[in-house]
Order: structure tokens, then sequence, then C-alpha cells
């Protein structure tokens, strides 16, 4: 999209050449000028008064020495790890950078995580685990609408990400199918050639299910299975431990049904499966993708053209806020902050010494409960984990016990609302900087408008922060600085950013760069990139704007060390907190169209707010008759963490054990007071989609 200033101020205009959504946009996006404004947004710092207690304005010098001497003194007190930092996948791909550098060059801490690792954490984890690499799609969004088959699990793409949808359509025009997989009719999923709703936290069991009917059935790819992947055998025993019949009685999927999904996926000549939160936000989450690509290694799909695996991300640059260091366990371009040679390189772009950077810390959610005892202090940028955190009234009350919190964001969140010091800063209109889609496409975010007054870039504050701990000359202000350092300590990485300048960008038309894209001798590379032609067919087609670096992965070899996919050897298992007598009906949780994420910012978009006023909880019509309960009624629901009173509303489109809310909303409807923070062993990722609740009438 871009922006113009017309008579009723500033505007959105779509951009219908962008290849991506073809200008089309939601209603989110449409309405988001509305936050630009000062009337809905922070304008001036904020510290809160050892005379009153509360937050009150204050001048940028006051609160960056507020800021500086309160991190110094916990460093100086406790030591570097008692300072925590937070970031966002939000974030752009600079700031992220910057804040992943600050934590570990300026502070010296290894606690650094961020919101992300709620996001997209477990397919991460899976992707690296079977292909070598993480990249949300190893192809072009545009693929999607010329396969032969979907399989999507787990994603409301119709509520979630709108102006997608159309390659769900799109498919279906080509005579494609799509599969949904979700334990509610959502209107992703009356786009449907075929619906299942597997009880939530089944999705494991479900994949193997299908994988043992693609075996009994004889439909394995021998020959590829043979030529470009290791460890079948485990995966294969492992899978046929589950068969079609104990799948139904886990799931809750007919066996007609898994067969009928085995004969479309595998009849189609070209297939996908995409994931999005539904599978990934679970304590077995990193297996549960795993049991899906299996299911796609095993038919021969991934690394061939118009088929494979994709996961489609949560946040505005879900799949750059990770690749640059603001998570635990990682440096900038992916690289394994545990890797001797990553920390080398990284360490001499940086001008520091290797042995000097912290090694890895907790993940956000262990980060978040480690507030107030081990980590004393917090900087923390783009997130609101006061609404957004699994066991949210835990996260709210380590949070208050720290002894120093600072928040840097757009408008006062509930967490703001906490800090000791708050800094208003810059948002997407007002500051130039590169986002990194779920495709891996590399994107130029230009500035289009002025801040207000008294507003500040993330990377300003930064610069200020490092400037008063003595670091100041290793921070520039400017994005473009900024990324050209990104780009030499990514190079040789896994996400090598190398080859891609923001001259690149500009003159690409703002259709973005593929990553990986090494450094090529200038003239080597053409408008269709280094590999030559990247249609499968012919060259680029419509909606791919190709215009550099790699958008198909894998075609080739894998990124493992001996080109090979690996098979993992998975099973399933039950959930950490299963219903019983006195929590009998499970919870799950989501966004609807017309929220983001926590709210913060979506709930003060007038336009928004009256789409989607407040919290309620989905009920099956069986459960409301049993409660004696009718729309519009209030409920509690509560878990083993907490109770949450909102009203109802009944459909059929849901299971009848199963009830649904939304985490967009603070206070008495906050559903993330209810949720289990149960941790993936690998991804470290929160089990926010299952957990045991009773609902009663209020």
């Amino acid at each position: 999209m871009g922006l113009v200033r017309g008579a009723a101020g500033v505007e959105v205009v779509e951009r219908p050449a962008f290849p991506v959504n073809g200008g089309a946009l939601c209603g989110k996006g449409r309405t988001a000028p509305a936050l630009l404004s000062s009337r809905v947004r922070l304008t001036e710092p904020l510290v809160r008064s050892p005379v009153s207690g509360e937050l009150e304005p204050a001048g940028w010098d006051e609160a960056l020495d507020r800021v500086a001497d309160g991190l110094a003194r916990v460093r100086r007190e406790y030591g570097a790890d008692a300072c925590g930092v937070f970031g966002g996948g939000g974030l752009t791909n600079e700031k992220a950078y910057a804040l992943g550098k600050f934590a570990r060059v300026v502070l010296g801490t290894s606690q650094i995580d961020y919101n992300g690792r709620f996001c997209m954490s477990s397919a991460a984890a899976a992707g690296i685990r079977a292909f070598g690499l993480d990249r949300g799609l190893p192809f072009p969004l545009a693929d999607v609408a010329r396969t032969g088959c979907v399989i999507l699990v787990g994603s409301n793409l119709a509520e979630t990400m709108p102006p997608a949808l159309r390659y769900l359509t799109g498919l279906k025009d080509n005579g494609g199918t799509l599969i949904v997989v979700d334990p509610r009719r959502t209107r992703t999923a009356e786009h449907a050639d075929l619906h299942l709703a597997p009880r939530p936290g089944t999705d494991l069991a479900l994949a193997l299910g299908l994988l043992h009917l693609v075996v009994a059935e004889g439909r394995v790819d021998e020959a590829y299975i043979r030529e470009r992947t290791t460890g079948w055998e485990e995966a294969r025993a492992a899978a046929m431990a589950h068969w079609p019949e104990y799948v139904e009685r886990v799931t809750g999927v007919p066996v007609p049904q898994l067969r009928e999904v085995v004969r479309r996926f595998c009849d189609a000549e070209n297939a996908m499966v995409l994931t999005a939160r539904g599978p990934e936000q679970q304590a077995k989450g990193t297996d549960t993708v795993g049991a899906w690509i299996n299911l796609c290694l095993a038919t021969g799909r991934p690394g061939r053209p118009l088929s494979g695996y994709g996961c489609l991300t949560g946040q505005g640059n879900g799949q750059g806020g990770r690749e640059h260091g603001q998570k635990a366990d990682q440096l900038p371009g992916y690289r394994k902050l545990t890797d001797p040679a990553a920390r080398a390189h990284v360490a001499g772009v940086w001008g520091v010494d290797p042995d000097s950077l912290p090694g890895p810390g907790r993940s956000a959610y262990e980060l978040l409960d480690a507030l107030g005892r081990d980590v004393k202090s917090l900087l923390l940028m783009g997130s609101n984990p006061v609404v957004s955190a699994p066991r949210a009234a835990h996260v709210e009350e380590r949070i208050r016990s720290l002894d120093f919190l600072v928040v840097a964001d757009v408008v006062l969140s509930e967490t703001a609302r906490l800090a000791d010091v708050v800094l208003p800063v810059t948002q997407w209109a007002e500051e130039t900087g590169t986002v990194t889609n779920l495709e891996g496409r590399v994107l130029l975010r230009r500035r289009a408008v002025d801040p207000p007054a008294g507003v500040r870039s993330d990377l300003d504050v930064l610069h200020g922060l490092a400037s008063r701990l003595g670091h100041g000359e290793r921070f520039p202000v400017v994005a473009e600085e900024v990324f050209e350092e990104l780009r030499r300590a990514s190079a040789g990485g896994v996400a090598d950013y190398s080859g891609i300048t923001y001259g690149r960008l500009r003159e690409g038309g703002g259709e973005g760069v593929f990553w990986p894209c090494p450094e090529e001798p200038e003239g080597l590379e053409g408008p269709e990139g280094p590999e030559g032609p990247e249609g499968p067919e012919e060259g680029g087609r419509e909606g791919e704007g190709v215009r550099g670096g790699t958008p198909r992965l894998f075609l080739e070899r894998f990124a493992t060390e001996d080109g090979r996919a690996r098979f993992v050897a998975v099973a399933h298992r039950d959930c950490a907190e299963e219903t019983d007598a006195e929590y009998p009906v499970v919870l799950t949780t989501g966004r609807v169209l017309s929220q983001y994420q926590s709210g913060a910012q979506t709930r003060r978009v007038e336009e928004l707010n009256a789409a989607a006023p407040g919290a309620f909880v989905e009920v099956h019509p069986r459960l409301a008759a049993w409660l004696r309960v009718a729309e519009g009624d209030e409920v509690a629901v509560v878990s083993r963490r907490g109770r949450v009173v909102v009203p109802v509303r009944v459909t059929a489109g849901i299971r009848a054990d199963t009830v649904f809310m939304p985490f967009h909303w603070p206070g008495e409807g906050r559903a993330n007071t209810l949720t289990h923070p149960a941790l993936d062993p690998v991804s470290r990722m929160p089990e926010f989609k299952v957990c045991a609740v009773r609902v009663e009438r209020v």
C-alpha cells in the first residue's frame, strides 16, 4: 500500500502492481492511518513520579537518563543477566538487529527474546530439523494458486490474512482442492472442499494417521525418498503405530474422511501442506509440524515445483524478526549463538571480542517468568505481554515485581501502563526500514509522513541509550546505515542478506528480493535472479514479482550437510492438560478479523472497535443448552490459572467439546488469563491452543 495526503488527511492507497496482495487490503490496513493521529498515540516520554507514583510527561533527556541509570544500576548490583530485553515480531529488520546487538554488546546480557517465540517458533524448529533452514514459505505465495491440492492446518486465513485468501480461491478456480483442518468451521473452512474438525491438540495424531494410510495404500514416493531424504524407516515405523481407527478415536475425524484426504492429496500432481498457529502453538508443536512435513516428504513434495511444506506467519515481520538476533539463541543471519565461527564473524562486524558475547538465554515465557527474581529490569520494544503472554495474570504479576521497566511503544499499552519510563516511538508510515514477509521477500518500507513532535524512532532510542552507556558510535540512527551493517553480519549465514541493498530494493519497483541472496559480482544477475528463470516452467508468473535472490528453495538440494531432507520419527502424545470431570471442555484461542494480536493499536481505531468491540466465547448449541444460556448471556470460563467473564456466541461451527476465545482484549475478558504455559521442548512455544476449562452461568 501507499499513503497520500488528501482533504481528509493521510489516506491509504492501493498498489495493484504489488505482487503479494495485488493491492488488496484488510480493514486493519485500510484504517491504519487512524493510528497516526496524536489523539490516540503517545507523543512525549512519560516517567513515573516518585511522589505521586503516576506516569508524568518528561523531556527526552530526562527519560533517557532515567533509563540508562536504571539499566546501569541493575547491571552493577545484580550482574549483566539481571537485565532483560524483550522485542517484537513487528519490529523492522534494522530495529530487531539493533536490539539484539544492544542487548549483547551494551548490556552484555544473554536475557533477550521476543514475542515471535509465541508465533512461528515450532514451525521454524521443525523446518530446521527437516530441511536445515527455516523460511516460512520456501516458494512464492503465488504458487499456492497453481498447485493441485492444499492441506491448510490450523489457519483462519480469511480473517487473519484476508488479502492472501485470493490464492486459495485461485487454487479452486484452477481446479485444485482445498482441505482445511480446524476444530471450528471458520470463514476459511467455508471455502474448503473438505473440512476436518479434529479435537484441539490432536493434529499430531491426525498427520500420523494420514501417513499410515499413505504407506498402507502404497502411495509412498520410493524414488524420492531414496534419492532426497534420510530417516524414512524410523519415521515409517512410528507412523504405522497410528491405525486409522485409533486416530479416529483420538481426533474425532472419521476414517472415511482420512482416506479421502489421502486420495485427494496423493492424486494431485502437485500438492502442499501449509500450517499456522493451530498445530504450532502446542507443547508438542515441533513434532506436530514435523509429522506434517513427514507426510509431504513421503509423497515426494518438498523441493519440487508447486509443491512442498510452508508456514503462514502471524506478525508483520514475523519472518525477518527472528533472523537477525533478537531471539535468545541466535545471531544475525539466522546464525547459532553457540557456533564459534558465527560468533567470530558477527563479533568482527561489531568490533568486539567473540568471548565477550553472552551465550543463549531464556526463551520468551521463561524470561517473563523470571522477572523480578533473576531478571530485575526489562527493556521492552513492540510487545504487550500483559495481554499476549500465556498465564497472563502471572506474567503481569512478574512484570509488576520488576525493579525497573522501560517500554518503547506507539501507544500506552497495558504493559506500558506498568512501566517506570515509557518512550514514544515512530510507527510504519513515519520511518524507513525493511521487513521480510512470509515468502522470505525483503521489502523496503519508506517514510511517508513526519512523526509528531516529541516522537523518536527505536533506532534513536537505542543510540541515545548506547551513548549514555559508552557505546554510541556503534549504533547509527539511519536505517540504511544499520542495514549495511546487517548485510555484513548476515553474509554467509543461513539468512544471507549480503546481496540486498537499499538501492536494489528501490530500483526493484517495491517488489523486494528473496533471501538467501549472497553478494554477486556486478552484472552477473539478471532480472530473474542468479539462478535463471524462476518459474518452474517458463519465467516468473503473475503475482511472483521475482527480482532476484532465491524465490524457490530446495529445488536441487536441501540446506543440510548432505543436501538431503530428514524424516524425524514422532509419535502422538497427550496435551499438557487434558480435560477431566472438573474441567471438561477444551479452550482454544485465536484472532478475529477486525482486531490484531493484543489489540493495543486496533482497539484504538473506532471502525475496528465497532466491528469487534469486546471479548466473547464461542460455544456449540448443545453446550449452550446444557448450560441453559442463550446468545449474549454472560458466562464464566474457568481454568486452573484463572477466571474470565464474557458473553456467549452460540454457533454450530465449533465442536461440542470445545470453546473458542479471541485473545485481543485485556481485563475481565483476557483469554490468556486461562491459557497454559507448558512449553515445547524444542521450540519453547507455549501451549496457547489447548487447555482444560469449565464454563459456568453467571
